[in-house]
């Protein structure tokens, strides 16, 4: 992470950067550490090198997913739509949303358009192909989740794939 004007940071959450004696970070980021008995213990402002996944051969990223805006059912939901021909006027629309006598509402869950995208995504089992510490950069083969630029959290898989 590279460093972060103070002025931009609020007084508490500067207080927390001196009181551990750290230049000031854009991002503030809690993560459970367990000890496994061969390293030695991380310490409150260590660098968290890609050395760490040396030893794996497979990851899971963590990120949010690009924001699509509004969308209808056709992109949210992939409906396959209407007709286009013979007079219909049924193109783009979801189609029979529940029943009117009874139960008299649309029920929890029915896919309808609305808010695409945005969410927190978690793509299991990617491959690492290279670690590249030098550079500090770790190679994976797969699509990770998110625009450009955005932080993603990578940890060893949970449930790894055997080849």
């Amino acid at each position: 992470m590279e460093s972060f004007s103070k002025s931009k940071l609020t007084k508490p959450r500067r207080g927390v950067f001196a009181k551990h004696d750290l230049a000031p970070l854009k991002t503030l980021r809690e993560f459970r550490c367990v000890p496994d008995g061969e390293g030695e213990e991380i310490k409150i402002g260590d660098k968290v090198l890609v050395d760490l996944f040396s030893q794996s051969r497979f990851v899971d990223v963590v990120g949010v997913s690009k924001g699509k805006g509004f969308a209808g059912v056709i992109k949210r939901h992939h409906f396959r739509g209407g007709a286009a021909t013979h007079g219909a006027m049924f193109h783009r629309a979801p189609g029979s949303i529940g029943a009117s006598a009874y139960p008299s509402r649309v029920l929890k869950g029915m896919r309808m358009a609305g808010h695409m995208g945005s969410d927190r995504v978690t793509v299991k089992n990617l491959e690492v192909v290279r670690v590249d510490l030098e550079h500090n950069l770790l190679l994976v083969r797969g699509a990770v989740p998110g625009a450009r630029g955005t932080l993603i959290l990578i940890r060893k898989a949970r449930a790894a794939k055997t080849k």
